[in-house]
């Protein structure tokens, strides 16, 4: 069956390249966009549920402009949904990244005025000079610091995962400022170069290489409940985007099991492995 939250279609618009598969009032290959917030909720519906999030510089195909509402396909991962049609524009392509957990927008190159706004770990900026203290972007100067070269890519998810420790849990969340347990898995990952879908039953179902029941964890896998998943930080420790803490934290591993188990979701779904990266 379609899996509607990847299926760039609705009831009026849907993308060229499902013509023949799917009935649509007009097929279109869409334009490329590119997000113009610091963090912009990608929606489920018009003004409705949010799915996941897209932080600043991402691109985006955008199919259908209807309304104040664009439905859009993530080019990270192909998830699709409504973004406000002011949270996109024409920025150029990106050529650093944020790598710090956060950091400030700045209308000058000097810490000491105030900033025009705060960017997450992953956001994505394009660089035309830097002075070795300040980075300077169309939106502003960004401490130089913050950033790396988009092709710099990290080379241990763990590492990256534990830039979020302490951001507090948010439903539907990719950011320092609040993210999930699959968004903390997927900033991760990508931050690594490696392919990641969005939500933790898709991330089960692609990512690594299932493990036998039993077998050594080592760091960098990923262990899956129904409806959660966990980094493994070492044999005995997980790194996770939890409820319970309502934070990123680190957990026992043991006590893990126990407690989630007994809360009512289940034992262990799946343990995988991505190789290359522990």
């Amino acid at each position: 069956m379609t899996d509607p939250r990847r299926h760039p279609a609705n009831a009026r618009v849907a993308a060229e390249r499902l013509r023949g598969e799917v009935a649509a009032e007009r097929f279109t290959a869409g334009d490329l966009r590119r997000i113009t917030v610091p963090v912009a909720d990608l929606l489920r519906a018009p003004d409705g549920a949010r799915d996941r999030q897209l932080l600043l510089g991402e691109a985006v195909t955008a199919y259908e402009w209807r309304h104040g509402w664009v439905f859009v396909e993530a080019a990270r991962d192909g998830y699709v949904g409504y973004l406000p049609e002011d949270h996109l524009g024409d920025l150029p392509a990106p050529t650093q990244r944020v790598t710090a957990r956060a950091t400030h927008l700045y209308p000058a190159p000097d810490f000491k005025r105030r900033e025009t706004a705060a960017l997450s770990h992953g956001s994505l900026l394009t660089v035309s000079g830097d002075d070795g203290r300040f980075a300077e972007t169309p939106l502003g100067f960004v401490p130089s610091a913050h950033l790396s070269s988009i092709s710099a890519l990290a080379s241990d998810p763990v590492s990256v995962a534990e830039t979020f420790l302490g951001a507090p849990y948010l439903w539907g969340g990719n950011t320092s400022f609040g993210i999930d347990c699959s968004g903390l898995v997927q900033m991760a990952c990508l931050a690594c170069g490696i392919a990641c879908p969005g939500d933790s039953d898709m991330q089960e179902e692609e990512l690594g290489t299932p493990l036998p029941e039993g077998a050594a964890l080592q760091r960098g896998d990923l262990l899956f409940w129904s409806g959660h998943v966990a980094w493994v930080a070492d044999a005995e420790t997980l790194l996770h985007a939890n409820v319970f803490r309502m934070a990123v934290a680190f957990e026992p591993l043991q006590d893990a099991l126990k407690r989630i188990e007994a809360q009512g979701d289940g034992p262990v779904t799946s343990i995988k492995r991505l190789g290359g990266f522990t």
